[in-house]
């Protein structure tokens, strides 16, 4: 009894690692609208290490912006393939939602969309059990993938 109570308190305790990413397909701007949602903390630890300040606060750096430094990194950690062709990614800038940061970015100059292969490697170099889910919406069609540090790439494919 002991050791179920002591598992299930473990679970309670064990921090969730997951962002979730939506990126819609704008046929009439011919663009990807890409969102993503990613908990504050566990970015800012990301963006620590990967800048090498272990006491950085990413909203009130010392040098710079909180957005050079989520642009940084944001657009270091997603690629965007469609129909082959790698997509450019522009990075618009983030706002706070509590405890997550809402990251907004695009793709123009997409015409069509039949395939997307997606990276997703946010967070992936700081938790083994991150997932990133992504959506990607096309008309009313919504696919999902579950990207992790083993698998940080697949594709999706639109009939």
């Amino acid at each position: 009894m002991k050791l179920l109570v002591l598992f299930f308190f473990s679970i309670i305790l064990h921090p969730l690692h997951v962002s979730v990413t939506d990126i819609k397909f704008d046929e009439k701007d011919k663009e990807l609208e890409i969102t993503s949602r990613i908990f504050l903390d566990d970015l800012e630890a990301a963006i620590r290490q990967d800048v090498q300040q272990p006491t950085l606060d990413i909203l009130q750096p010392k040098t710079g912006t909180a957005d050079d430094l989520i642009r940084a990194y944001w657009l270091k950690n997603i690629t965007v393939t469609v129909d082959r062709k790698k997509a450019k990614v522009t990075y618009l800038g983030y706002e706070l939602e509590g405890d997550v940061v809402l990251v907004y970015s695009y793709a123009p100059g997409i015409k069509k969309v039949n395939e997307i292969t997606i990276e997703q490697k946010t967070l992936t170099e700081l938790f083994d059990d991150q997932s990133n889910i992504v959506h990607v919406t096309k008309a009313e069609t919504i696919r999902s993938l579950r990207l992790t540090r083993q698998t940080t790439t697949d594709t999706i494919l639109f009939n």
